[in-house]
């Protein structure tokens, strides 16, 4: 039997793929960046065709890396940036617009109009989420009322729309399938995530016709089969999940009250809460974390919008660094009598402050701050914003979170993770993959075709690389997240 795994991890500014045997050992990736498009101020857009190319090229690559054709290839797993959305024509498969990025903040408006109007609650109630810019509904509404034509061509029934995971499932199967997954759906304000469906009086208020959207099925489903004429085979594609949702199955928290913690362009940390959601009284979102089986298993989530994207802004933006690897020794380098915070609302702040016009901020400034404490900074922001997100996650939940399992590009850096684990007062476990979103695509589609164990047995596999242990007192860290808190109160949008 042909057990080989091919995962699609297509993120929010690259494209990863990745070929796993059946132990979900990596034997061939390859990996490609794409452009970002800022058309104006707090609007970030994407090309999907390049998406489209990348996803093509990198499958290719990773294949050739393997030394497999297409036909050895068992499954396929597709995790994706989350939110992100495409309009596209049902026929051709042409997209209307650029896709709109889960950052682009153009709905503020509209989403404060909605607030004001006493929607919020409701919405809340059935997704789980906030009335935020930040997610797919009313996105969709955008295009439909800023494209020329897309609304009409939408009530006529000539137009999908979906998550990047949908129009990679579109092009994949050359336009046969349009499906998505319930963790993709849960977060686009029109999915009813207690009833398991897209929830009539939610497209009623965004004004979006129900034609326009996926079949959803579970994370563990048949999506389809590739179109022959793309890779040469036909390969079912077998496991779906949101980058973050597939994270938490790569950490293997499939039990109650596991926390993991993604840093890659934004930080995501997602707390399993079981088989009943838990509606939060700290401004977290409530989520599907997978569903196996047709049963749904809940989560907990903060979102940070800005993680390593600073430190993508420190080298391409005001450019002090050449590569993230100088991060670790300058932070090091800094003068520790500086006490400079870098709030980085860039694209706005996420969870737990949720606002949409505040903007990127630095305090603390002095003659003296040069290059070393803009990293240093930057570095610690990703520490400050991730306790405020196990702040509300312990408060929601009830108790201390005992541990935190990190994954993502940023965890490579070891002064990060200590800082973590020192501002946080908490164990901090860095598993020895660190790409965790995509193994997590790839157990998905082998546990749907019987090449991978049960989640019970996963759990038993899961090995940890290194373990972080505070090394500074609790009322230091007290210290230096009154400072933070400082800054933040200072940056937020006074209303």
């Amino acid at each position: 039997m042909n057990k080989h795994l091919l995962a699609i991890d297509q993120g929010t500014t690259s494209t990863r793929s990745v070929i796993y045997n059946a132990d979900l050992t990596p034997i061939g990736a390859s990996q490609l960046e794409f452009d970002q498009h800022f058309p104006n101020d707090g609007r970030v857009e994407h090309d999907p065709n390049q998406i489209w190319q990348t996803v093509s090229q990198t499958i290719s690559e990773a294949l050739a890396k393997a030394k497999l054709s297409p036909s050895q290839i068992a499954g396929i797993g597709i995790t994706n940036q989350r939110e992100t959305i495409v309009i596209w024509d049902k026929k051709t498969g042409e997209p209307i617009h650029n896709a709109i990025v889960w950052q682009d903040r153009r709905t503020a408006a509209y989403c404060a109009k909605l607030k004001e109007q006493g929607h919020e609650i409701k919405v809340t109630d059935k997704t789980g989420l906030l009335l935020d810019p930040y997610f797919s509904g009313t996105k969709i509404n955008w295009l439909l009322d800023n494209v020329p034509n897309a609304r009409k061509r939408a009530q006529q029934g000539e137009l999908f729309a979906g998550t990047i995971d949908s129009w990679l499932i579109y092009k994949l199967t050359g336009g046969r399938t349009h499906v998505t997954d319930a963790t993709n759906a849960s977060r686009t304000l029109l999915y009813n995530i207690h009833d398991g469906c897209w929830d009539a009086e939610l497209l009623n208020l965004f004004d979006i016709p129900a034609s326009l959207l996926p079949e959803v099925k579970d994370c563990a489903a048949d999506f389809g089969t590739t179109d022959t004429e793309i890779f040469g085979a036909s390969i079912p594609i077998t496991g779906v999940a949101g980058d973050q949702h597939a994270a938490s199955i790569g950490q293997a928290c499939f039990e109650k009250g596991m926390v993991k913690s993604t840093y890659g362009t934004g930080c995501f940390a997602m707390m399993n809460v079981g088989d009943k959601p838990l509606k939060s009284s700290n401004r977290l979102l409530s989520t599907i974390c997978y569903q196996l089986d047709g049963k749904p298993t809940y989560a907990l989530e903060g979102s940070i919008y800005i993680a390593g994207a600073a430190v993508q802004w420190l080298r391409d933006g005001i450019q002090i660094i050449k590569d993230a690897r100088q991060c670790d020794q300058m932070a090091k380098s800094a003068d520790p009598n500086q006490h400079v915070y870098l709030v980085p609302g860039f694209v706005g702040l996420g969870a737990p402050y949720w606002d949409s016009d505040a903007r990127g901020a630095i305090y603390g400034l002095t003659r003296g701050t040069g290059p070393n404490e803009f990293v240093k900074a930057t570095l610690e922001a990703v520490g400050y914003q991730t306790r405020d997100l196990l702040n509300a996650m312990n408060a929601d939940f009830g108790g201390k979170i005992e541990k935190l399992r990190v994954d993502g590009g940023m965890t490579a850096s070891n002064w990060t993770m200590q800082f973590l684990a020192d501002i946080c007062q908490t164990p901090v476990d860095r598993p020895k993959n660190l790409e965790t979103t995509a193994k997590g695509a790839a157990y998905l589609a082998g546990l749907y075709l019987g090449i991978c164990p049960a989640p019970d047995q996963m759990m038993e596999r899961w090995d940890l690389d290194h373990q972080f242990l505070p090394e500074k007192d609790n009322d230091w860290a007290e210290q230096k997240y009154a400072g933070w808190q400082d800054a933040i109160e200072r940056t937020l949008v006074k209303t």
